[in-house]
């Protein structure tokens, strides 16, 4: 192996004949996709929108705007749990270098939360929504605002430092 071209084999079949081949170990490894940031954007746009049929069932009294309200929460939530999942599977399989414990905080204040609020829209008619609805709606959509401009990545920016050894 030739010192000044790390990763590659010059190989000599005849004085004419020169080969160049990569050897297989020092291929460059590729780091592995993270499972969770799309579910937790998608559970996230969806527990944002119940802000906006909350809004929407306040002004016009259409009591489906109520329902779908539920429907959304029902929606983010289910994404929610299968987001929990993969960001388990990402940690035991070990693609992340490090959590990014304050938005895992923030995400998780805004499932429970929304868990919350899912049991006070199952209530009848306009105290399904007004106040507490809304106001829950407000808090878990600015939490998840505020968590989207920073990514929704759960993975830390900089690694971890090495406990191990």
């Amino acid at each position: 192996m030739d010192g000044s071209r790390a990763g590659w084999a010059i190989v000599h079949r005849a004085p004419s004949e020169v080969k160049t081949i990569m050897v297989r170990d020092d291929l460059p490894q590729r780091r592995q996709a993270l499972l969770h940031p799309g579910l937790v954007t998608l559970g996230a746009s969806l527990l944002i929108a119940v802000l906006a049929t909350d809004v929407l069932y306040w002004k016009t009294l259409l009591f489906q705007w109520n329902n779908f309200s539920a429907w959304l929460l029902l929606a983010g939530l289910v994404v929610t749990a299968l987001a929990a999942i993969a960001f388990v599977i990402d940690l035991l399989r070990r693609r992340l270098r490090g959590v990014a414990w304050l938005r895992l905080i923030a995400l998780t204040a805004a499932a429970l939360l929304s868990l919350l609020n899912i049991f006070v829209h199952s209530r009848d008619a306009y105290t399904a929504v007004v106040p507490e609805g809304i106001i829950l709606s407000l808090i878990v959509a600015a939490l998840l605002v505020a968590v989207g401009f920073s990514g929704y990545s759960l993975a830390a920016s900089r690694p971890a430092p090495d406990t191990l050894g």
